[in-house]
């Protein structure tokens, strides 16, 4: 009878584990942006009024964020962003940094997705018989000046640490798996670590 109670405490603790880790985990994060958002005007409101108030520095970054939003969905809008990124484009150092993240985060965003992620396919990589995720970006062609013989070849991006690092292979065409999956939910077996991947994976109808 001990023996039986034991057990299902045990069960049941393990259980109530399983569901509480995410949940708990969500909180912290999102606690921990609340409080780094929060601090970013946090401090130019204490300056302003001379005391501290919870939360007023994240509505605000909330509010600016959405008014950039608001901005950005309309012509006039649209110039006066061209305008800032054609100033930041001609800066070297700033250049680079900014064009890169643009780029990186252009590539996730709803709205140009079809244009960046192609598809999402397995490649063999990084040795044989170690099979990875990736979603493929480009297409190109390579063109041998000796011999003039031309090769078509894949941009595959592979994450490597969570979904916004990774890297970028190139595969021949034969070398590259095409699944059925559309690139919503290949990202979402990237975040999940590979448990939201489905049991059966067919190859994507042309």
């Amino acid at each position: 009878m001990t023996i039986s109670i034991r057990a299902t405490f045990k069960r049941r603790f393990f259980a109530g584990l399983l569901i509480s880790i995410p949940a708990i985990i969500t909180f912290l994060v999102i606690g921990w942006f609340f409080k780094f958002v929060d601090g970013l005007l946090g401090p130019l409101y204490y300056n302003i009024l001379g005391y501290h108030i919870p939360g007023l520095g994240f509505i605000s970054a909330v509010v600016l964020i959405f008014i950039v939003g608001v901005i950005s969905t309309n012509v006039f809008g649209r110039k006066i962003i061209g305008s800032f990124e054609k100033i930041v484009l001609k800066i070297p150092v700033f250049k680079g940094i900014y064009t890169a993240i643009k780029q990186l985060v252009d590539a996730f965003s709803p709205e140009s997705r079809g244009s960046s992620f192609k598809k999402f396919v397995i490649v063999e990589y990084p040795r044989p018989g170690v099979f990875s995720f990736g979603f493929l970006t480009k297409e190109c062609t390579i063109k041998a000046e000796s011999s003039g013989r031309e090769s078509c070849l894949r941009a595959v991006y592979i994450p490597t640490n969570n979904l916004y690092l990774g890297e970028i292979v190139l595969f021949r065409e034969g070398d590259v798996f095409y699944t059925d999956i559309p690139i919503d939910e290949g990202i979402k077996i990237i975040l999940s670590g590979g448990i939201a991947a489905p049991p059966r994976i067919s190859e994507a109808k042309e």
